[in-house]
């Protein structure tokens, strides 16, 4: 069995309590974004690990540097898988990464508090204190603060600047989270199969024996057109899979299946010029992330299979012939067909 989906991420808005905590905030983030370019090359030239951590350490502290430096070989390692030059990768947005500590209260630099956020400042030792707003999430973080008082859980924090204002993004265990969230406890027997594409969601479900019950597709052309936002599309594909898995929720479905997003290398394209610019559009490993989540929410056991042979291979083409499928909601049937294999071996389940 698998946990891919082991903490969930939430946002609050940070508001500064004096105009110096929030120079020095972004002094903070400045510096971090310096030490993070700086690890990027560091890593491009070979410099070891150690040596690596050393420097970076010394210029911010120890649970910022290592945060700095787990990024910089995400970022080197994105580049070199895209054909790039590491030692020319350049940061443009502010941000500070704090990894969670459950030895340090949750996170040894972002500390919450009863309506409010510590976060310590570097280069003196001091704390620097926010309000924060977290809506709906008032709850659970409440509950957080408290586990993480008596050391119980840990949570990573990320600090984005955006449009003016100043977002604190905090990864909670998925468990406390489902624990505030839930919105169901699904027992059917079918087995909903999902094919994921950049202007389109296809869901077939089938009975425990194979046959199909019914199948469903959501729309939404316009994201992958010239211009349009990110976040719009983001969001347009979020929703469309809302009402797909709530449908399966209320017809008889017990186990969702997914294509093993994860598995699908970075940067493949085609000869196509307009397909690319679809590829390039559709963050596919955000996607499955928030779907892991959201099927948790209903309570859907969930399972991951190899999307292999979901496409063009003669399985694919005689499900298209047998049941007069178009070739993305064949997929989609094959993909709920792997599902059914996994249950009864009970492989690559998220429990």
């Amino acid at each position: 069995m698998r946990k891919l989906a082991e903490y969930a991420t939430i946002q609050g808005l940070l508001l500064p309590e004096t105009p110096e905590d929030h120079l020095r905030l972004i002094r903070l983030a400045y510096e971090f974004r310096r030490a993070v370019t700086y690890a990027t090359r560091m890593i491009a030239r070979g410099v070891g690990e150690r040596a690596a951590l050393r420097e970076l350490r010394s210029m911010l502290n120890k649970a910022y540097g290592d945060s700095a430096y787990k990024v910089a070989k995400m970022l080197v390692r994105s580049c070199a898988s895209n054909g790039g030059d590491p030692r020319r990768i350049k940061i443009r947005k502010l941000f500070i990464i704090s990894g969670g500590e459950a030895s340090r209260k949750g996170n040894r630099n972002i500390r919450l508090g009863c309506g409010y956020v510590l976060i310590k400042y570097p280069f003196d030792g001091s704390w620097l204190k926010f309000r924060c707003c977290f809506g709906k999430y008032s709850g659970l973080i409440e509950e957080l603060a408290q586990l993480a008082t008596e050391k119980k859980v840990s949570y990573g924090a990320r600090i984005v600047f955006r449009r003016g204002r100043i977002y604190l993004h905090l990864s909670v265990p998925v468990e406390l989270y489902l624990k505030h969230f839930r919105r169901g406890r699904a027992s059917g027997s079918h087995v909903a199969g999902f094919d994921f594409n950049s202007d389109r969601i296809n869901m077939v479900i089938v009975d425990e024996y194979g046959k199909i019950r019914d199948a469903r597709t959501e729309w939404f052309p316009e994201v992958t057109s010239h211009g349009y936002p990110r976040s719009k599309a983001r969001a347009r594909r979020l929703e469309a899979l809302a009402r797909l898995l709530d449908y399966a929720y209320h017809h008889g479905v017990g186990v969702v299946a997914f294509e093993n997003l994860f598995l699908v290398k970075r940067g493949e394209f085609t000869g196509c010029a307009r397909a690319n610019r679809k590829i390039s559009k559709f963050a596919k490993r955000q996607l499955i992330q928030h779907a892991i989540l959201m099927a948790r929410k209903y309570g859907f056991k969930v399972i991951l299979v190899d999307p292999k042979g979901t496409t063009k291979s003669r399985e694919h083409d005689e499900a298209m012939r047998r049941h007069g499928l178009d070739r993305h909601a064949a997929s989609a049937y094959l993909v709920a067909l792997r599902g059914i294999e996994r249950c009864t071996t009970k492989q690559n389940a998220i429990v």
